[in-house]
């Protein structure tokens, strides 16, 4: 991504790529019969990274013992950090911008729904090992979707590490009004923390 980044889709060339890499052009064109192929594995590669830094923040503040609020607020900003981090030496941010989504839409929204699917995980564990309950006909995978939802959208091609405060502010103003306080009836009569999400009849 590092070429695409500095040049851009159209100027970068697989002769960049190969320099870059160290490689000869005969070497490139062995794992990637195009600049396309090389495209969109660099699109999967940079999200399957910033998938990575979220699981670990996480992690790391699960195990410090951080609100669920911040521990999707962590996994939110690590995301969006590394993406920046990848990106900033970008010349053409609205050039790739719109490359990805012509060439890698499929992708995107395999990326939008593994987050779903990441957020929902996290959710379902930390309130079933904290015993917290989610508000009356709120589940994990509804709560997961309100984030995604807040983070649709985002431009990471042009987001600023400011606007990442903000946004993981929501985060937190999203998961508060998601938890149900701790003298909820729900609590008392130990009912299970997070409602299943009930499945249509086929």
């Amino acid at each position: 991504m590092e070429v695409f980044a500095q040049s851009g889709y159209r100027r970068a060339s697989m002769d960049q790529v190969a320099e870059a890499a160290g490689l000869t052009r005969q070497a490139v064109y062995h794992y990637f019969s195009s600049k396309a192929e090389l495209f969109r594995a660099s699109v999967e590669a940079l999200h399957e990274g910033a998938h990575e830094a979220a699981a670990e923040a996480g992690l790391a503040a699960e195990s410090a013992g951080a609100s669920l609020a911040d521990i999707l607020a962590a996994q939110i900003d690590a995301r969006f950090r590394y993406l920046i981090e990848c990106l900033q030496e970008t010349s053409q941010p609205e050039e790739l911008l719109s490359e990805r989504q012509s060439q890698t839409r499929d992708l995107i929204q395999s990326f939008q729904d593994q987050n779903v699917r990441f957020h929902e995980s996290t959710i379902d564990r930390v309130c079933r090992e904290r015993k917290l309950t989610l508000r009356e006909a709120m589940s994990a995978a509804d709560l997961a979707r309100a984030i995604q939802i807040a983070v649709r959208g985002v431009d990471d091609l042009k987001l600023k590490t400011d606007f990442i405060e903000d946004l993981t502010r929501v985060i937190r103003l999203i998961v508060a009004g998601a938890v149900a306080p701790a003298t909820s009836a729900s609590s008392k009569t130990g009912k299970s923390p997070v409602r299943k999400q009930s499945r249509k009849r086929k």
